[in-house]
């Protein structure tokens, strides 16, 4: 029997520099870089994951750096922003850290009852802090200060072809509506940590993907057999769906629903930590059984990657 999803387990950019990209969000944003792999379609291309000590769900973005990559546009269909929480007494020192890091700030300004300060990654990677609470405990061995730390994600916003449509979809995940302000529209699941996903209602250009725009956005499934009955029940609505796939660190499958959003559906285990120690995360490209014998083919023709840059701040 199908149950709803608690919440959203990781979203995944387009980049164009993988150093670039590691030394924002290890440097500036304090994240943890969990796992250096490869798009296990295209094995010639980095798949960087950044979170919280371990990779908890709700914590994880993703990020597929493609070097000649044109520049994507902020449109529909497309999620358009995510958002990290961070606590409510941390505006300030995140306003001055993004500063000195050379990112334009916008606000802080308040949404409903939320305090908001909007930036782009070096590759126009549309990104917010929202104040909130978050169980999450935070990377203690990062550059940012564990109480001004983020905890996860707060949340993504759409920008839907049709967004009553894709409000039926998430009512179908289990998102339940909240509250509105002006054209944005809030929907949230009853789980523990990045439970909020906010539909835009406005009239905007049609987006293109390149760097710089949000691939798709994942939500949680409990177990591997939960992906097999939403696969059916998308394709008795006619929904282009995929087969269950396994990405080694958890089963998925993705779907793009009649408002254009792609989602992908993914299991919580067994997670980025079941095949090494937690303490040597992120540290060595990782390979799945299929792709280890290529390695040396694969390494060779992969730009370099300095890890040992969390610190950074440029």
């Amino acid at each position: 029997m199908l149950t709803d999803t608690p919440g959203i387990h990781h979203v995944t950019g387009i980049v164009r520099e993988a150093q670039r990209t590691h030394d924002f969000y290890t440097g500036v944003l304090g994240l943890r870089l969990l796992k250096q792999t490869v798009n296990f379609s295209d094995q010639f291309t980095r798949h960087l994951f950044y979170g919280d000590e371990t990779g908890s769900p709700g914590t994880t973005l993703t990020f597929f750096p493609y070097p000649g990559e044109e520049d994507g546009r902020i449109g529909k269909p497309q999620a358009s922003t995510v958002a990290l929480v961070i606590p409510p007494e941390s505006v300030d020192y995140w306003q001055e850290r993004l500063n000195a890091a050379g990112r334009d700030v916008e606000g802080p300004f308040d949404r409903f009852d939320e305090r908001v300060l909007r930036f782009h990654d070096p590759d126009g990677t549309r990104l917010e802090l929202v104040t909130g609470e978050s169980p999450v405990e935070p990377w203690a061995d990062g550059p940012v200060p564990t109480q001004h730390a983020a905890g996860g994600i707060h949340s993504v916003t759409l920008l839907s072809m049709s967004p009553f449509v894709t409000a039926s979809v998430l009512d179908t995940f289990g998102f339940e509506l909240r509250k509105q302000e002006g054209d944005r529209v809030r929907y949230a699941t009853a789980g523990d940590r990045a439970t909020i996903i906010d539909i835009l209602d406005r009239d905007v250009e049609f987006g293109r993907e390149g760097a710089g725009s949000i691939h798709h956005v994942a939500l949680r499934v409990s177990e591997t057999a939960q992906l097999y009955e939403w696969h059916d029940l998308f394709r008795e609505r006619g929904y282009d769906v995929s087969r269950v796939k396994d990405r080694h660190f958890f089963h998925s499958l993705y779907v793009r629903e009649p408002g254009g959003i792609l989602f992908e559906l993914a299991t919580d285990r067994p997670g980025v930590t079941a095949d090494v120690d937690t303490e040597t995360l992120g540290q060595s490209l990782y390979l799945p059984p299929w792709l280890e014998e290529d390695r040396e083919m694969i390494t060779s023709q992969l730009p370099p990657l300095d890890t040992g840059s969390e610190k950074r701040t440029t």
